[in-house]
């Protein structure tokens, strides 16, 4: 059994962010020849969900980068690695001093994993850019919007994302990444050249442990991921067949099996269809 992960954006997604129609057709193929896929993404399910839809992933979503697993056939939500209260403060801390907006991303823990509800906290946006984020975005999808002062101890925190200008994100990189328990990601922002987003969790959470637990879950054998970043190493790392698009980094394309054509013109799914026949 063939089993293919894809990351999304710089990956599977073109340059609108969108799966096109010629990878959506690509998709149709591979599942009526019955070959297994699903994705790996750092995004969250609230950005992915739109993206998805109406693309008949059914098998289990690995979300912020291994954190979140969701299950759309039997309905139910796997959370692992989810941030403590001190690293919470912590992440919080760092982007208050340099005067960004934290936007805190917690699913609530039901006692029923079909029933969840997702919550962004965040302080009053300084920044235009932060402003269109939440009018944009976080106001459009299903997530209810509550005030920072208002997060919950305890509380099921998958992710911390920012946006801001690069050189403010570079700076606070520095500050989160010498923390032991944390990772952050960082890379440039569709909203403009100027700008970086940045998203950080636990150091445990990652995009191999969660494909590995889904291969064995799975029965796999034969493992194909295709990926452009640096959170695609770990999978990379277990895969048996791994692709980087030609926009992908330059140390991803070092440990991939081969670089394949650019997102923004299907790269993937030209390989694809060359790779089985479709």
């Amino acid at each position: 059994m063939d089993l293919i992960f894809f990351d999304l954006d710089g990956t599977l997604l073109n340059s609108q962010s969108q799966i096109s129609t010629f990878t959506k057709e690509t998709l149709l193929l591979l599942g009526q020849k019955e070959i297994a896929f699903t994705v790996a993404t750092g995004r969250t399910m609230l950005s992915a969900k739109s993206i998805l839809e109406g693309h008949k992933f059914v098998l289990p979503h690995i979300y912020n980068n291994g954190v979140t697993v969701w299950d759309p056939k039997n309905l139910e939500l796997t959370l692992d690695n989810v941030l403590s209260d001190d690293e919470t403060h912590h992440i919080i801390e760092v982007a208050l001093a340099h005067g960004i907006a934290p936007f805190v991303n917690v699913i609530s823990e039901e006692l029923d994993q079909k029933q969840h509800q997702h919550m962004v906290f965040y302080p009053e946006p300084q920044h235009e850019v932060e402003k269109e984020l939440v009018n944009k975005y976080f106001k459009r999808t299903d997530a209810t919007l509550l005030p920072l002062s208002s997060l919950p101890q305890n509380s099921q925190v998958t992710n911390i994302s920012m946006i801001a200008d690069a050189a403010i994100i570079d700076m606070m990189w520095l500050k989160i990444k010498g923390h032991d328990n944390l990772v952050a990601y960082s890379g440039p922002a569709l909203e403009g050249k100027q700008y970086k987003w940045m998203d950080v969790h636990h150091c445990l959470a990652n995009k191999g442990t969660a494909v590995h637990n889904l291969k064995t879950k799975l029965g796999a054998q034969n493992v194909i991921c295709f990926g452009d970043s640096d959170n695609d190493k770990s999978m990379f790392a277990l895969a048996d067949e791994s692709y980087a698009p030609a926009n992908a980094q330059s140390d991803i394309k070092q440990s991939a099996t081969a670089v394949i054509g650019h997102n923004h013109e299907d790269g993937i799914a030209h390989f694809l269809r060359e790779r089985f026949s479709l």
